[in-house]
């Protein structure tokens, strides 16, 4: 028992540091990650992340015969008890995401933005089997002929690859999107067109995960709705800019997506999720295609579709609904300031001046001219400054990428504004191109930038954590301490 309480005693150590690292010494600029409220975190470990509540919907004679069975809430039928909260959260939920994002429709089981991707993937080979005329057929081998998509190198979501999730359900190699001649971060919307009349593929897949500036959904659902014989379905990755979708970047559901689909935890401050979310009411021509996804989502994809990240998924879009406009407002303009003052410092940013550089949260960086993409990542890790290495559009490998892929989103949690990414940028500045150390001074500016904002306040935090926590461990000689503690750190 001593060896074992000394090993978890070594392991809480390194958590220990590595949080004190991550959160306080660090500026966190991975665009792919977030730091959740202490509340939602909360809501992570707390009791449902522990059970089962697998349900689906209840056609009208399965409604009919279990009726007095007691397992049916709303028009579920639940296969587990002790579920109540859960069917309560997961309706609240779904009423709460569908206000943010402005859909009727809300999918919130996936447990990733790959597994919703999957989820819609297999959805729709399902649904096109059965489609009417106007809607592409499948192949022999009941596969999808081809999709459009954004292709890898430049920019494109992994999960939307043949070699992805993709690999099971389209038969071809994928036509990929043209893009701006003198900017390869944009899509060429008129060239699109053609290429979509050409190839008239049964799904079109937009969204990155080198994020710039908004896809050309519109232009593209103009031309459905004024092609005789042939309807896509559009969808949209929105992994990346969940968080700021709306009127400070784009709205892909009004322009004309049917789908949208995503993880909760990037610019969108959550748990590690998925979601995917439509308009496919009742009265629209892809009503069963929005049933196929839910039913790939149970029983297709899961079975436990993680009850504790459930509760803390609701918690969070609570504090988006609230602080969406403040936040997304901040989050672009921080982009374009960091972006224009690496310029000014002397570092190459992609995605074109005369677009200011980005219209999203990420930041990307040539700096071929200082070192190899991951010896640079490596050397502003160092210097706590934590990023990722991107391979670039001109890049001949992965291997030796150009780039460095930053996001401002957690940052701008933390309190940072446009003013305060000038001095970044120059410290950075100083890394990139002068192999300077500069890790105490980057840690020194840190610690300016501790407190969270578009959150509950810290006040109203501390009048609900403690009673949670010491409900999911009830010892009172253990915490009853623990509201005092908070109040320290």
């Amino acid at each position: 028992m001593n060896e074992l309480k000394k090993s978890f005693q070594e392991l809480g150590q390194k958590v220990v540091e590595n949080n004190l690292w991550r959160q306080r010494r660090c500026f966190n600029l991975i665009p792919s990650e977030n730091t959740p409220t202490l509340l939602v975190k909360l809501c992570e470990i707390s009791d449902p992340s522990g059970r089962y509540a697998e349900h689906k919907t209840a056609m009208k004679k399965e409604r009919e015969a279990l009726s007095d069975a007691g397992v049916l809430k709303g028009n579920q039928i639940y296969y587990y008890q002790g579920t109540d909260l859960i069917f309560e959260v997961e309706e609240k939920l779904k009423k709460e995401f569908g206000k943010y994002i402005r859909a009727s429709e809300v999918e919130a089981r996936p447990i990733s933005g790959q597994m919703a991707n999957e989820v819609v993937f297999k959805a729709m080979v399902k649904f096109l089997g059965r489609a009417k005329e106007g809607f592409p057929r499948l192949t022999d081998t009941a596969r999808m002929a081809t999709v459009m998509n954004n292709h890898l190198n430049y920019g494109g979501h992994l999960s939307a690859q043949p070699f992805g999730a993709l690999f099971n359900y389209v038969e071809g190699d994928v036509v990929n999107f043209p893009l701006v001649e003198n900017n390869p971060y944009k899509i060429d919307a008129d060239r699109m067109l053609d290429l979509v009349d050409q190839h008239r593929p049964p799904l079109v897949v937009f969204g990155k995960s080198m994020f710039l500036h908004p896809e050309p959904i519109a232009q593209l659902h103009d031309l459905v709705q004024n092609t005789d014989g042939y309807r896509p379905v559009i969808m949209y990755d929105a992994a990346h800019v969940m968080g700021i979708l709306g009127p400070h970047f784009q709205d892909p559901l009004t322009e004309g997506a049917d789908l949208v689909t995503g993880s909760t935890h990037k610019t969108f401050f959550g748990p590690q999720r998925g979601v995917i979310v439509s308009n496919m009411d009742r009265e629209s021509p892809l009503r069963k295609l929005w049933l196929e996804i839910n039913s790939r989502a149970f029983p297709g994809s899961t079975s436990n579709h993680h009850l504790g990240t459930l509760l803390a998924f609701l918690v969070a879009t609570m504090e988006m609904n609230h602080f969406k406009d403040q936040y997304q407002k901040q989050v672009v303009s921080n982009a374009r300031a960091f972006a224009a003052a690496l310029v000014q410092n002397g570092i190459a940013v992609e995605g074109g001046e005369d677009d200011g550089f980005t219209t999203t949260h990420q930041v990307v960086l040539r700096v071929s001219d200082h070192g190899d993409g991951k010896e640079i990542a490596n050397r502003l890790e160092k210097n706590n400054i934590v990023t990722n290495y991107q391979a670039l559009p001109d890049d001949e490998t992965f291997y030796h990428p150009s780039g460095i892929r930053m996001g401002v989103s957690e940052m701008t949690r933390f309190g940072m504004k446009e003013g305060d990414f000038d001095e970044l940028s120059r410290i950075l500045a100083d890394v990139v191109i002068h192999n300077r150390s500069r890790g105490e001074d980057v840690a020194e500016y840190r610690s300016r930038f501790q407190k969270m904002e578009y959150c509950l306040s810290a006040e109203d935090t501390l009048a609900i954590a403690p009673l949670i926590f010491e409900s999911i461990f009830p010892n009172s000689d253990y915490f009853s301490g623990f509201a005092e503690a908070l109040k320290e750190i």
